[in-house]
Protein backbone atom coordinates (compact mmCIF):
# COMPACT_ATOMS: atom_id res chain seq x y z
CA UNK A 1 0.00 0.00 0.00
CA UNK A 2 1.20 3.74 -0.57
CA UNK A 3 1.46 6.22 1.37
CA UNK A 4 -0.85 8.62 -0.90
CA UNK A 5 -3.48 5.73 -1.91
CA UNK A 6 -5.45 2.95 -0.90
CA UNK A 7 -6.30 3.81 2.91
CA UNK A 8 -9.65 2.60 4.29
CA UNK A 9 -11.25 5.68 6.73
CA UNK A 10 -14.70 6.02 7.19
CA UNK A 11 -16.49 8.77 5.39
CA UNK A 12 -18.75 11.24 6.92
CA UNK A 13 -20.86 11.36 3.52
CA UNK A 14 -21.13 8.14 2.56
CA UNK A 15 -21.60 6.66 6.39
CA UNK A 16 -19.33 3.91 5.47
CA UNK A 17 -15.56 3.02 5.46
CA UNK A 18 -14.32 3.57 2.12
CA UNK A 19 -11.45 3.93 0.13
CA UNK A 20 -9.25 7.53 0.75
CA UNK A 21 -6.19 9.01 -1.54
CA UNK A 22 -4.35 11.08 0.66
CA UNK A 23 -4.09 14.77 -0.15
CA UNK A 24 -1.40 15.93 2.92
CA UNK A 25 -0.23 14.47 6.37
CA UNK A 26 0.72 16.91 9.02
CA UNK A 27 2.14 15.76 12.68
CA UNK A 28 0.29 16.39 15.39
CA UNK A 29 2.45 15.29 18.60
CA UNK A 30 2.76 11.59 18.06
CA UNK A 31 -0.34 11.13 15.59
CA UNK A 32 -1.48 13.09 12.70
CA UNK A 33 -3.99 15.07 10.83
CA UNK A 34 -4.74 13.39 7.25
CA UNK A 35 -6.47 15.50 4.52
CA UNK A 36 -7.80 12.59 2.36
CA UNK A 37 -10.03 12.55 -0.89
CA UNK A 38 -12.91 9.71 -0.28
CA UNK A 39 -12.70 7.49 -3.62
CA UNK A 40 -16.66 7.17 -3.83
CA UNK A 41 -17.83 10.93 -3.45
CA UNK A 42 -14.42 12.96 -3.52
CA UNK A 43 -15.17 14.15 -0.12
CA UNK A 44 -12.06 15.91 0.92
CA UNK A 45 -12.01 15.70 4.73
CA UNK A 46 -9.33 15.31 7.26
CA UNK A 47 -8.76 12.17 9.34
CA UNK A 48 -7.39 12.49 12.92
CA UNK A 49 -5.04 10.22 13.80
CA UNK A 50 -3.88 9.76 17.46
CA UNK A 51 -2.79 6.87 19.02
CA UNK A 52 -4.72 5.51 21.93
CA UNK A 53 -4.01 6.69 25.59
CA UNK A 54 -2.71 3.99 27.57
CA UNK A 55 -3.97 3.38 30.77
CA UNK A 56 -2.49 1.06 34.49
CA UNK A 57 -4.94 -1.64 35.05
CA UNK A 58 -4.77 -3.03 38.82
CA UNK A 59 -4.23 -6.92 37.96
CA UNK A 60 -3.28 -9.94 40.55
CA UNK A 61 -0.68 -12.14 39.48
CA UNK A 62 -0.85 -15.98 40.42
CA UNK A 63 1.93 -18.19 40.07
CA UNK A 64 1.01 -21.68 41.90
CA UNK A 65 0.45 -20.23 45.19
CA UNK A 66 2.26 -16.87 45.19
CA UNK A 67 0.41 -14.26 44.30
CA UNK A 68 1.21 -10.25 43.77
CA UNK A 69 -0.24 -7.28 42.32
CA UNK A 70 0.83 -5.20 39.42
CA UNK A 71 -0.21 -2.66 37.49
CA UNK A 72 -0.23 -3.74 33.54
CA UNK A 73 -0.02 -0.89 31.03
CA UNK A 74 -2.91 -1.43 28.29
CA UNK A 75 -4.11 0.88 25.55
CA UNK A 76 -7.31 2.40 26.77
CA UNK A 77 -9.42 1.14 23.76
CA UNK A 78 -8.00 -2.42 23.75
CA UNK A 79 -11.17 -5.01 25.11
CA UNK A 80 -9.90 -7.42 27.11
CA UNK A 81 -11.57 -10.83 27.47
CA UNK A 82 -11.48 -14.03 30.24
CA UNK A 83 -8.88 -16.17 28.77
CA UNK A 84 -6.50 -13.46 26.62
CA UNK A 85 -2.92 -14.27 26.67
CA UNK A 86 -0.09 -11.77 27.96
CA UNK A 87 3.57 -11.18 28.63
CA UNK A 88 4.80 -9.59 31.92
CA UNK A 89 7.77 -10.01 33.32
CA UNK A 90 9.11 -12.73 30.10
CA UNK A 91 5.90 -15.12 31.73
CA UNK A 92 2.86 -15.83 30.18
CA UNK A 93 -0.06 -14.80 31.89
CA UNK A 94 -3.82 -15.90 30.77
CA UNK A 95 -6.63 -14.02 31.93
CA UNK A 96 -8.80 -15.36 34.40
CA UNK A 97 -11.46 -12.58 35.72
CA UNK A 98 -11.85 -9.10 35.44
CA UNK A 99 -14.15 -6.93 37.49
CA UNK A 100 -15.99 -3.39 36.23
CA UNK A 101 -15.79 -0.57 38.74
CA UNK A 102 -18.81 -1.94 40.55
CA UNK A 103 -16.87 -5.14 41.39
CA UNK A 104 -19.18 -7.02 39.16
CA UNK A 105 -17.35 -9.91 37.07
CA UNK A 106 -17.57 -9.29 33.10
CA UNK A 107 -16.32 -11.81 30.20
CA UNK A 108 -14.76 -8.58 28.36
CA UNK A 109 -14.45 -4.97 28.59
CA UNK A 110 -12.55 -2.27 27.28
CA UNK A 111 -8.86 -1.43 29.24
CA UNK A 112 -10.75 2.17 30.73
CA UNK A 113 -13.64 0.29 31.92
CA UNK A 114 -12.02 -2.74 34.23
CA UNK A 115 -11.22 -2.20 37.85
CA UNK A 116 -9.37 -4.73 38.46
CA UNK A 117 -8.53 -8.05 36.76
CA UNK A 118 -7.10 -11.10 38.20
CA UNK A 119 -4.11 -13.63 36.04
CA UNK A 120 -2.76 -16.83 36.02
CA UNK A 121 0.62 -17.96 34.99
CA UNK A 122 0.14 -20.23 31.79
CA UNK A 123 3.75 -21.26 30.13
CA UNK A 124 4.41 -23.19 33.64
CA UNK A 125 2.54 -24.76 36.42
CA UNK A 126 3.09 -26.73 39.69
CA UNK A 127 1.84 -29.56 40.95
CA UNK A 128 1.94 -30.75 44.41
CA UNK A 129 3.52 -33.73 45.02
CA UNK A 130 3.21 -36.47 47.76
CA UNK A 131 5.55 -39.57 47.54
CA UNK A 132 5.14 -42.60 49.83
CA UNK A 133 7.49 -45.03 50.81
CA UNK A 134 6.42 -47.87 52.92
CA UNK A 135 5.23 -45.40 56.27
CA UNK A 136 7.00 -42.92 55.16
CA UNK A 137 5.55 -40.17 53.33
CA UNK A 138 7.14 -36.58 52.24
CA UNK A 139 6.11 -33.53 49.84
CA UNK A 140 7.25 -31.95 46.97
CA UNK A 141 6.85 -29.86 43.86
CA UNK A 142 6.76 -30.26 40.37
CA UNK A 143 6.80 -27.49 37.82
CA UNK A 144 6.01 -28.48 34.42
CA UNK A 145 3.81 -27.06 31.13
CA UNK A 146 -0.07 -26.57 32.25
CA UNK A 147 -0.41 -29.17 29.00
CA UNK A 148 1.44 -31.97 30.27
CA UNK A 149 -0.63 -34.83 30.79
CA UNK A 150 -0.01 -37.64 34.42
CA UNK A 151 -2.07 -40.58 34.58
CA UNK A 152 -2.72 -43.26 37.00
CA UNK A 153 -0.79 -46.07 37.07
CA UNK A 154 2.40 -44.78 34.81
CA UNK A 155 5.63 -44.51 35.79
CA UNK A 156 7.82 -41.30 36.12
CA UNK A 157 10.93 -40.30 37.14
CA UNK A 158 10.76 -37.69 40.09
CA UNK A 159 13.18 -36.87 42.85
CA UNK A 160 16.00 -38.73 41.20
CA UNK A 161 13.63 -41.81 41.58
CA UNK A 162 11.15 -43.99 39.77
CA UNK A 163 7.63 -44.19 41.27
CA UNK A 164 4.00 -44.85 40.16
CA UNK A 165 0.90 -42.63 40.22
CA UNK A 166 -0.94 -44.19 42.32
CA UNK A 167 -3.67 -41.14 42.23
CA UNK A 168 -4.59 -37.84 41.29
CA UNK A 169 -6.49 -35.01 43.10
CA UNK A 170 -7.55 -32.37 41.38
CA UNK A 171 -9.50 -30.07 43.60
CA UNK A 172 -12.87 -31.59 43.21
CA UNK A 173 -12.19 -34.90 44.42
CA UNK A 174 -9.27 -37.87 44.20
CA UNK A 175 -9.30 -40.54 41.37
CA UNK A 176 -7.82 -43.57 41.20
CA UNK A 177 -8.21 -44.03 37.17
CA UNK A 178 -7.64 -41.55 34.16
CA UNK A 179 -5.62 -38.76 32.92
CA UNK A 180 -5.67 -35.44 33.99
CA UNK A 181 -3.65 -32.64 32.58
CA UNK A 182 -1.29 -30.40 35.00
CA UNK A 183 -3.28 -27.33 35.05
CA UNK A 184 -6.32 -29.24 36.46
CA UNK A 185 -4.03 -31.44 38.85
CA UNK A 186 -3.98 -29.93 42.54
CA UNK A 187 -1.75 -32.55 43.86
CA UNK A 188 -0.20 -36.09 42.62
CA UNK A 189 0.19 -38.89 44.62
CA UNK A 190 3.15 -41.40 44.36
CA UNK A 191 4.14 -44.80 45.74
CA UNK A 192 7.25 -46.87 44.82
CA UNK A 193 6.39 -49.42 41.96
CA UNK A 194 6.46 -53.01 43.19
CA UNK A 195 10.13 -54.67 43.54
CA UNK A 196 11.65 -51.28 43.54
CA UNK A 197 14.53 -50.31 46.20
CA UNK A 198 15.37 -46.50 46.88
Amino acid sequence: MDDDEGALSECPDCGEVTGHSIIKRTQKGKGEDVLARCDSCSLVHIILIRPPRPVMVNTTLSDGRDSFSVEIEVDEDEDISVGDMFEHREITWMVTRIDNYDSRSEQILSASKIFSMWATRSDKTVVGITMTSGEFSESGKLECEPDRLFSCGSIINFADSRWRIRAIHTGKGRTLTGSRVANEIRRIYLHLPENTYR
